[in-house]
């Protein structure tokens, strides 16, 4: 079973970028669909973006632009770039793994079984 690690996340100016990185663990990483989600107080978790295994993403409509996701697979990280942070960015982080899947990834949060303990990441203005 696939562990995983976020990392990366802190204190930024509006304005300013950040990359959040994903480490994982154990078994099940290569082949399965990965997505980054993020849930601010007081609010729902929200989903990011997906990718599959083999590098295609989808982006939720309001992460399109200025989120990115990337992977690789022969060293079993997840990234998450960031750019032109607002306060509203202010959230924890998430990257959860769907292992039931590889490709035509789901982009609900009940399909994603393992998940991450979070990154904060907090925006100033």
């Amino acid at each position: 079973q696939v562990q995983l690690m976020e990392s990366g996340g802190g204190s930024v100016q509006t304005g300013g970028s950040l990359t959040l990185s994903c480490a994982a663990s154990g078994y099940g990483f290569s082949s399965a669909c990965m997505g980054w989600f993020r849930q601010a107080p007081g609010m729902a978790r929200e989903g990011i973006g997906i990718i599959d295994i083999a590098g295609t993403t989808t982006y939720a409509g309001s992460a399109k632009g200025r989120f990115s996701i990337s992977r690789d697979n022969a060293k079993n990280t997840l990234s998450l770039q960031i750019s032109s942070l607002r306060p509203e960015d202010t959230a924890m982080y998430y990257c959860a793994a769907d292992l039931g899947r590889a490709y035509t990834c789901r982009t609900s949060a009940f399909y994603y079984q393992t998940w991450g303990p979070g990154t904060a990441v907090t925006v100033s203005a």
